[in-house]
């Protein structure tokens, strides 16, 4: 019988949840809004339930959520979100609530991290051992794997707040990331186009000059990283990043900021292949989600 899992997309604006075995067996998928804790998860929480009674017990559940969060087993607050700005979400204790329910592995990690094991699974990570997955939509988060692991260190990779250069008189805006202002998060989120155009990034026309900023934000961002972490891809998911101008615009881009610096084939000749989005489109998250239950079940 074939094991199935539960995999938990936990996101700012919304969560996803799904059942199955990876991206061609999704035997059942619900999405609703982030709204309080209590209500979100007991929202989860049905859905698993409905779908044991159709399917069996799941064999574990991943949980690849917003942050900041603790993935640490051996910590005492291992499983919450902890210093997150989402009103009544800090301190939110996201694994033990699942637990509490189903007595199955709980593989837990940020929902950046959860979406590259999920692309080096399945998607456009394949045959890599290290590499990024940034997320550019409410909020911007990193995801990294090196040498064959996902990164967590002290806590885990927060590549959404990075300083940038800015020219204050070229461009005023302060930013809008409540805890650094101008940051990579604060300059580039879907909240930030709004707030600086008075209008949500998906009506802005094509060729309307939000597109060229956002890639030379982000392209300062790709150049950082691809300076310090030195990985064989760039994959650039989020709702943002749907704008199919934004491509061609990044990759040029951080070309001219990395001046020829770093001499690779990858970079010089094949850029169009280094920085590319999800192969899993949407489903990176939860298809990831998915893999973290996998993980924490051959490793129980």
């Amino acid at each position: 019988m074939t094991q199935l899992y539960g995999g938990i997309e936990a996101g700012g604006t919304k969560f996803v949840c799904a059942v199955g075995t990876g991206p061609g067996d999704i035997r059942a998928e619900t999405r609703f809004p982030t709204t309080t804790p209590v209500e979100t998860i007991a929202q989860a929480a049905a859905f698993f339930q409905e779908q044991q009674a159709v399917y069996g017990s799941l064999a574990a559940i991943g949980i690849a959520s917003f942050g900041p969060v603790d993935p640490d087993p051996t910590s005492p607050t291992f499983g919450m979100i902890t210093t997150t700005p989402k009103p009544g979400w800090a301190n939110i204790d996201l694994v033990g609530a699942i637990q509490a329910l189903f007595p199955v592995p709980i593989g837990f990690d940020t929902d950046v991290n959860g979406a590259a094991l999920g692309e080096w699974r399945w998607g456009a990570a394949q045959g890599l051992d290290t590499f990024i997955y940034l997320t550019i939509g409410t909020g911007v988060g990193g995801g990294v794997m090196m040498n064959g692991k996902l990164a967590h260190g002290l806590v885990h990779p927060e590549m959404g707040h990075i300083p940038l250069p800015h020219d204050w008189k070229k461009d005023p805006y302060a930013g809008k990331c409540p805890f650094h202002g101008d940051c990579l998060e604060g300059m580039t989120a879907g909240p930030a186009i709004e707030e600086r155009w008075g209008v949500k990034g998906q009506d802005l026309t094509a060729d309307h000059p939000a597109w060229d900023l956002e890639a030379h934000y982000l392209a300062l961002a790709l150049s950082t990283f691809i300076c310090t972490l030195s990985p064989q891809r760039i994959i650039m998911g989020g709702g943002v990043m749907a704008q199919p101008q934004l491509f061609p615009l990044l990759r040029q881009k951080t070309l001219a900021h990395l001046n020829g610096y770093v001499q690779h084939p990858a970079i010089l000749q094949h850029i169009d292949t280094y920085i590319v989005p999800p192969g899993l489109g949407s489903y990176a998250g939860v298809l990831g989600a998915i893999a973290l239950g996998q993980q924490a079940l051959l490793t129980d």
